[in-house]
């Protein structure tokens, strides 16, 4: 349970006994992997990201990367011998730094982290998923699913929780969109709010059409982050002249896991020890490295 305490700052309680867990106790890391400092979002970020249930980030990644992570997806697809076995999957080779992008520190530190499970050296969240899904004219398809994630029950991660002053996403989705995406040719679909919602849905929803999805335009080298408890859909990708190529990665709390994939473990044992934390056992007690 979380309220406001007089200076402003979020309370937030412990497990027991009404005990308080203050901010000035958080030992959260502040950089990343490669020793990059996390990146918080702003307050308006903040804000979006609660009010909306997702936001884009445009223009994260420079001209370069973004060539050269775009290249190494179509080999995985095209060409997937070309690469050892243990870089084939979208956290290989150029990939492998995205997975604690000092914007997704920030980000992760802010919407789903638990504190008492992390420390300077150990992330106090879990990347639980990744897939490459690269569409040409066609690819893609059209279906609402997700939303009310503050009514789930207990064991559904697409939850979403909020009190003054502090907001915890469950199972949260990244999206790197390595080319250009613009309106109208099929980036995900979006119910602002319903990440919130108590009703069910209305039947306008099943058209894609409806006045109520909202979508984004951005740059290739952009990131789209959104709660997987938002109704959300894909949609059949337009643009003839060039392709949509993301990747979808999931995080979630240390304590829960939704999707089944494991990195390959000789990937895992290959990077900084700060990276490998990510995908340590899910389980609370003393699950922090």
């Amino acid at each position: 349970m979380t309220t406001t305490s007089t200076e402003g700052a979020p309370l937030i309680y412990r497990k027991d006994l009404g005990k308080t867990l203050a901010e000035s106790t958080w030992n959260i890391p502040n950089t990343n992997a490669d020793g990059l400092p996390a990146i918080a979002p702003s307050e308006e970020q903040k804000y979006l990201f609660d009010n909306q249930g997702w936001i884009i980030i445009p223009g994260v990644l420079d001209a370069d990367d973004t060539a050269e992570m775009r290249e190494f997806c179509y080999r995985l697809k095209q060409e997937p011998n070309s690469i050892p076995a243990i870089d084939r999957s979208p956290i290989g080779g150029p990939l492998q730094k995205l997975c604690d992008h000092p914007l997704i520190l920030g980000f992760m530190n802010e919407f789903v982290s638990h504190p008492p499970y992390a420390s300077p050296e150990c992330y106090g969240f879990r990347m639980e998923s990744t897939h490459l899904d690269i569409r040409d004219k066609g690819a893609g398809g059209f279906g609402p699913h997700n939303g009310s994630g503050m009514m789930r029950l207990p064991g559904d991660t697409h939850l979403y929780n909020c009190y003054p002053g502090k907001a915890h996403s469950g199972l949260t989705c990244i999206v790197w969109e390595l080319n250009p995406v613009e309106v109208g040719d099929g980036g995900t679909l979006f119910v602002s709010g319903s990440h919130k919602s108590t009703f069910s849905a209305p039947a306008s929803l099943q058209q894609p059409d409806s006045p109520l999805w909202q979508t984004y335009a951005c740059p290739a080298g952009s990131l789209l982050i959104f709660s997987e408890a938002t109704t959300h859909s894909g949609t059949p990708w337009t643009n003839q002249s060039r392709e949509r190529v993301p990747i979808f990665s999931r995080y979630n709390s240390i304590c829960s896991k939704w999707h089944r994939w494991e990195p390959h473990p000789e990937l895992l044992a290959s990077m900084p020890p700060k990276r490998q934390t990510l995908f340590r056992p899910v389980y609370c007690e003393g699950n922090v490295i």
